[in-house]
């Protein structure tokens, strides 16, 4: 069940989640660094953070859907497991999302408020822990259901640009 959205000779969805991923969860970090210090600094930057990792959550979505309708086959765990995933991360998008909104100025320009109320934080706080539970469902359905891996994948399979497919047996270690 090889990935439909391809990049490569890899799927796009793995490759693209790192980057909301990595930039809601340091959005997340600086919300704290700023509940312990005050600084100001670091709510700027949890401000843009948040739209860069929504926008980035939104284009990892496409592909994502895209395998989820095109390999996955009716009826299955894997199905639900990857619906449960999608839905809970549109809702992970849709809290940090809010939390970006409660964030911004009235001003024009989305200039960052000084201080992210209560709310605001809330939301980044649920939208990063529902984050680390769709996440595991997305490691479920690559590792222990094997969406999306190469039909006949192994330890020796060759390159993914070699064109070759992942059943035939290859010497290199590249």
């Amino acid at each position: 069940m090889e990935s439909k959205a391809r990049i490569l000779g890899h799927g796009m969805h793995p490759l693209l989640i790192v980057f909301p991923l990595g930039l809601l969860s340091t959005a997340v970090i600086l919300d704290i660094v700023h509940l312990v210090t005050g600084s100001e600094g670091a709510t700027v930057l949890s401000f843009w953070l948040i739209a860069l990792g929504v926008i980035g959550g939104l284009v990892a979505a496409i592909p994502g859907f895209i395998d989820w309708l095109a390999i996955i086959p009716a009826n299955t765990r894997a199905k639900s497991v990857g619906l449960i995933h999608g839905v809970g991360n549109v809702i992970v998008v849709v809290l940090f999302a809010l939390s970006w909104y409660l964030r911004r100025d009235a001003e024009p320009g989305f200039r960052m408020a000084g201080r992210p109320d209560t709310l605001a934080l809330l939301l980044s706080f649920a939208g990063f822990v529902l984050a680390l539970v769709t996440g595991w469902l997305g490691g479920e359905l690559i590792e222990r259901l094997g969406i999306a891996v190469h039909d006949g994948a192994h330890p020796n399979a060759p390159n993914s640009l070699s064109g070759r497919p992942a059943a035939e047996n290859t010497e290199s270690a590249i």
